[in-house]
């Protein structure tokens, strides 16, 4: 697992899965849960975990590491019954990194079990999780998804329903969660009033019902997607029925992240309509529109930029080279950060390929800078390799204010477009020139999105709550 210091990118919090056959025994789902999860690795790379039901009774495994580290064949064979949810998570400022975070989080309460997996971030979580602790409440983890837990917990109580009791929280909870909730019988879907967060539903061949935050999820386990689920909607499933209940919240406008679509999502990914891949290149195309650069090649930092860089190489006529190698099992090393100088950690990472970049004027496009430390090691490992220009194109426009639904953009003074100009920006980096992608182009990078507005916040401080 890397350490937020070894490379400048912000990240999600998680990636949700869910399935539910009617009368299925074994392992059966809990495996394709396994399957989903790994299809969703990219969301959350700390911590894992899967729940099931059976018998009426919730069973769940959960550790720090990789879906392939945490779950073995024999641990995937225990975890038998009708129902599953996964979870894989990254933490966020204020989030501890710990087995105890870690999601599914398994609830006993006085009407039973529940199992939760959120992805998201709870605005009015301190508010909350004091309110609670003057009542009593003992809390085992750090995380806004224990303060969802207890809200449902506590409106459980005379709800008549789990269902019921989420929609009497959906009222409390304060900004953005896509959630999986599993009991002993049934699993209840939700989705905040602005849909912050993806969630999409599908089903397999076999009468399945699946869900999960990304379409890739659904491919994975050969199911057909069906359709989002729609903000502020929750989906219950029992007895093999599923039931769509809207309205409970009133309307609010959608709002989804707009960075699904520029480098949280996996590329094959389809969110509101809009392939996530195809989205990618337009910003490229806008880049080289509107910032053109004189150049021998293109290239990206691998692998979220290599869409965008495409998309500038098409557009531009420039050729697109693979400038960078890498190290895919660098993200894995367990060497603390204090070890390693950042220059190394970075370097362990990527590697410039000196034959394509030696002598050469080189457009390097990436999906963003955040505090601008990697991005200047960079500049400079293309130098040393002999780079005789370096022009980067940013595929968004610049962080100016931080996240709070469930991103680690960090605060004010880590952000460098906050406290610099681009052409301060530019200087601190060392390249010989730098643009972004326009924040009034951002809407034309997802042009078949459907029914659904996007948040850029981090780009204008515009939140849609607070």
């Amino acid at each position: 697992m890397h350490s937020e210091n070894t490379m400048d990118k912000i990240r999600e919090e998680c990636g949700l899965f869910g399935i539910y056959k009617h009368g299925a025994q074994g392992a059966y789902l809990a495996a394709q849960t396994y399957v989903g999860l790994m299809a969703l690795q990219h969301r959350g790379q700390e911590a894992c975990g899967i729940a099931v039901s059976r018998q009426r009774e919730i069973f769940y495994h959960k550790d720090m590491g990789l879906v392939e580290e945490v779950f073995d064949d024999e641990i995937i064979a225990g975890l038998q019954g009708n129902m599953a949810v996964g979870h894989v998570r990254y933490s966020t400022a204020g989030h501890k990194k710990s087995k105890a975070n870690a999601q599914p989080l398994v609830l006993n309460y006085a009407k039973g079990q529940l199992a939760i997996c959120h992805n998201g971030n709870i605005v009015n979580a301190d508010v909350l999780r004091k309110e609670y602790e003057q009542g009593g409440a003992i809390y085992q983890t750090t995380t806004d998804t224990e303060v969802i837990a207890y809200t449902i917990a506590r409106q459980r109580i005379g709800a008549g329903s789990a269902e019921n009791a989420v929609f009497r929280s959906m009222k409390i909870l304060r900004g953005a969660y896509s959630l999986i909730i599993m009991s002993p019988n049934k699993l209840v879907v939700a989705r905040d009033p602005h849909g912050l967060r993806p969630l999409c539903f599908g089903m397999k061949d076999d009468g399945s019902f699946v869900f999960a935050s990304e379409s890739c999820a659904l491919d994975a386990v050969d199911a057909e997607f069906v359709r989002e689920v729609r903000p502020g909607e929750v989906i219950v499933v029992e007895e093999g029925q599923m039931r769509e209940l809207t309205g409970h919240c009133g309307m609010e406008a959608s709002k989804l992240c707009i960075f699904e679509y520029i480098y949280f999502a996996r590329p094959d990914s389809t969110i509101h309509g809009q392939l996530v891949n195809d989205a990618r290149r337009i910003t490229g195309k806008l880049l080289a529109q509107k910032c053109p650069a004189k150049a021998d090649i293109v290239t990206a930092l691998p692998d979220s930029g290599v869409p965008a860089a495409m998309g500038f190489a098409e557009e531009s006529g420039i050729p697109y080279v693979e400038g960078f190698g890498k190290n895919r099992y660098a993200g894995r090393t367990f060497i603390r950060p204090d070890q390693l100088s950042r220059e190394q950690a970075v370097r362990l990472k990527l590697n410039p390929v000196k034959k394509y970049v030696e002598g050469k004027r080189i457009v390097v496009v990436d999906d963003s800078i955040v505090r601008g430390t990697t991005t200047s090691i960079i500049v400079k490992m293309l130098r040393d390799a002999g780079a005789a220009e370096v022009h980067l194109r940013i595929a968004s426009p610049p962080f100016l204010y931080p996240c709070y639904y469930g991103t680690d953009v960090p605060n004010f003074d880590q952000l460098i477009s906050h406290k610099h100009s681009v052409e301060g920006v530019c200087k601190v980096i060392g390249a010989d020139s730098l643009a972004y992608l326009n924040l009034e182009d951002l809407p034309k990078i997802a042009p078949d999105v459907r029914d659904t507005g996007l948040c850029n916040a981090c780009f204008t401080g515009n939140y849609p709550v607070l």
